[in-house]
């Protein structure tokens, strides 16, 4: 068993994963500042200014009228927090796009690099004495 972990830990795929999720982790800081500050400001615009984050049902408990989602959870009652769900739907669309573009931008730039290296000549060895250039090479050398 050992044997096997080591054998799984030697693999480059390993390696590549784990540069991946450190990558990604900082990718998400950067995509859920984009998608909170900047994208999410333009949903709730277009919506009408409507803020799905409060929106909820009390399924018991007291809460005053209009107060927020945290303040009636903070309150201790048990909400049903329908718009918490539609926000998290909305960003995960939100970043699946962004995502989507960024792997469609990568994989645009590798088919570019792949079709520059198939264009590139090759280089070809440089021609050495023809045949006939030997013959009379060797007949020279026979004359002297």
């Amino acid at each position: 068993m050992m044997q096997e972990f080591k054998d799984f830990i030697a693999k480059g795929n390993v390696m590549d994963m784990a540069v991946g999720i450190i990558i990604g982790a900082a990718f998400t800081a950067i995509v859920k500042s984009m998608v909170g500050d900047l994208i999410n400001p333009f949903v709730g615009l277009f919506m009408g200014g409507v803020d799905f984050t409060n929106m909820y049902v009390v399924l018991a408990g007291e809460v005053a009228e209009g107060a927020s989602l945290e303040a009636a959870r903070e309150a201790g009652a048990a909400v049903f927090a329908w718009g918490s769900f539609v926000m998290a739907v909305i960003n995960f669309l939100i970043i699946a796009f962004v995502v989507f573009m960024l792997v469609r931008y990568v994989n645009q730039v590798k088919e570019a690099a792949a079709k520059k290296e198939e264009e590139a000549p090759a280089e070809e060895a440089p021609a050495g004495p023809s045949e006939l250039d030997v013959l009379l090479e060797i007949r020279d050398a026979l004359n002297k």
